[in-house]
């Protein structure tokens, strides 16, 4: 090979070889390689990196809780390496990032494999906290740092505990972690072996840690029991700080335990004798007693008859006449009232309270007061298509029905005379007391015209004052009597042509014969034509025929001479 061959090969090599010295040292940058500490100057320390240079790292990089106490020259230790040269000729290194960068590759490993990992909460940040996990920081959001809200975190910055990984992005360098996961995770175990060692029916001592509007939570020792209001006392417990305060030590009986949720149902009254047993015998039905009333609802009201055995009394029990008003209008929270027993039920522990039965029915008082005949007197409550309602004294209704206004006229047009307020007396007709009825009427009062008036037979002849000229009639009252009746225009006279109603004028007297009376019925009926017929009848039995030679004529006017000569 010739000199120029030779040094034509040398070039070609050096250019190579250079070439692949930049490649190498490229590949190189982003990576953890390992360096030499060579010296170290106040809180520096100088490492050989292999690369012909030297970089700088602070000290405080190599401190800290579970890292290396201290440096020394010819100590070799991983770095990154995040430039080869600066522009003061230095290698760009770096302890922390090195150590991150092993935390993330380890980190993963527990995360796919979802173990804890040990870590310390070193910062405050918006909404969180910052957390250490040996060089890589994590975000610890406020809401994960315990089981309940906790206002001074204090105590736990700076204390390697363990922390479960929710969340990892490599890409974006995020990390999210949790405390609480892992403080559940252990109460839970906690939780399971003490309520193994629990049973139901069991009695024990705890502590009241909460009080809410429906009970009140214990813990017995790392678990926490539920104490229902209900639970609490045999009598009504309005609200649990009646019974129980927080902090108090309190024995409870295990009522339930609920081996899957660990949910662990307790109870006081449990401890106590039960005041239901022998409900019936101590309260027979019919017993009348005091009681307080505990609650109101819509539809009745509960008594306290004694400690820890309440009532009902039923909205249809509490009064006589106040049937559709709420029981708030007549008793009140906390007021002592009079009660009978009206059922006992130790199954269902119920019983069934009357207030009105400790009152006398008031249509039985009245009925007492006013027997069937007697005058009351009342105000006009109502009008309706049936008749007036008139308030009584015991502060109960009687009706008075159209049919009972007035004897003559209708009911119909009677009433629209009378108005609400306006104060009537009125006759006692009857009184039902299992109906709660009373009916009244207004035109008896004045007597009944049937009875004062006597017997009429039929074929009496009557006078009859003429009160009102009608097309189709006459309205007549019988003449000594309040007895009204109808003639009507075919009644009037014998002859077609006098059966006229124009004929006669209000206030003029006439004769009439009586063809019908019914007492039972209330019916007269009186005719005009009935009686010129009977009348000439009369004449012609008397007077001769038309057969013996007489005219109609001659009879006619023979017994008009005689009933001429009689007057």
């Amino acid at each position: 090979m010739s000199a120029v061959e030779s040094y034509n090969a040398g070039r070609e090599d050096f250019a190579a070889l250079l070439e692949e010295s930049f490649t190498k040292n490229e590949a190189l940058e982003g990576s953890v390689i390992k360096g030499k500490v060579v010296a170290i100057e106040k809180d520096m320390a100088i490492i050989d990196v292999g690369l012909k240079t030297e970089g700088r790292v602070a000290l405080k990089e190599f401190t800290g809780p579970g890292r290396e106490q201290e440096l020394n020259v010819g100590d070799e230790v991983e770095v990154y390496l995040d430039r080869i040269e600066n522009a003061l000729g230095e290698a760009v290194i770096s302890r922390d990032k090195a150590r991150r960068e092993e935390s993330w590759v380890k980190l993963e490993k527990a995360f796919e494999a979802r173990e804890k990992v040990t870590g310390m909460i070193f910062n405050t940040v918006k909404g969180g906290y910052t957390v250490d996990l040996d060089g890589a920081v994590a975000f610890l959001p406020r809401s994960q740092v315990d089981i309940r809200p906790i206002r001074d975190v204090g105590p736990l910055m700076g204390q390697p505990q363990p922390f479960e990984i929710l969340k990892m992005d490599r890409r974006r360098g995020n990390i999210v972690v949790s405390r609480r996961t892992v403080l559940e995770e252990t109460r839970a175990e906690q939780r399971s072996e003490l309520v193994q060692s629990l049973e139901e029916g069991q009695i024990i001592e705890g502590v009241v840690k909460n009080i809410t509007d429906y009970g009140a939570f214990v813990d017995l020792g790392g678990i926490d029991g539920l104490l229902h209001v209900t639970d609490m006392a045999w009598r009504r417990v309005n609200h649990p700080s009646e019974v129980v305060t927080i902090g108090q030590t309190v024995k409870v009986k295990i009522i339930k335990i609920n081996q899957d949720t660990h949910r662990i149902s307790l109870g006081i009254k449990q401890l106590l004798a039960d005041p239901w047993d022998g409900i019936a015998e101590r309260y027979p039905v019919g017993t009348r007693l005091k009681g307080r009333v505990t609650n109101i609802t819509d539809y009745g009201a509960f008594v306290e008859v004694e400690p820890g055995i309440e009532g009902l009394i039923h909205v249809s029990e509490m009064s006589w006449t106040k049937k559709n008003v709420h029981p708030g209008k007549i008793v009140s929270t906390s007021q002592e009232v009079d009660v009978a027993i009206l059922e006992v039920d130790p199954v269902k522990r119920r019983i069934s309270l009357g207030l009105k039965q400790t009152l006398r029915n008031p249509w039985e008082v009245f009925a007492e007061q006013h027997p069937q005949g007697s005058v009351v007197e009342g105000e006009v409550k109502n009008k309706t298509e049936f008749g007036l309602f008139l308030g009584l004294e015991g502060d109960i209704d009687g009706m008075i029905h159209l049919s009972d206004l007035d004897w003559n006229r209708p009911g119909e047009q009677v009433i629209e005379e009378y108005k609400k307020g306006d104060v009537l007396q009125a006759v006692v007709l009857d009184v039902d007391v299992e109906k709660e009825r009373i009916s009244l009427g207004l035109k008896q009062l004045g007597g009944d015209p049937f009875v004062d008036a006597g017997e009429f037979k039929k074929g009496q002849v009557v006078t009859c004052e003429v009160v009102e000229v009608k097309e189709s009639g006459l309205d007549v009252k019988i003449v000594g009597t309040d007895m009204m009746t109808f003639i009507k225009r075919a009644e009037l006279a014998r002859d077609r042509q006098e059966q006229r109603p124009e004929r006669f004028a209000a206030g003029e007297k006439v004769d009439a014969r009586v063809v019908l009376f019914d007492k039972k019925a209330r019916k007269i009926q009186v005719s005009i034509k009935a009686l010129e017929m009977a009348e000439e009848k009369e004449a012609i039995a008397q007077f001769g025929s038309q057969d013996s030679g007489a005219s109609l004529g001659d009879i006619l006017g023979a017994a008009l001479k005689k009933a001429g000569d009689k007057k």
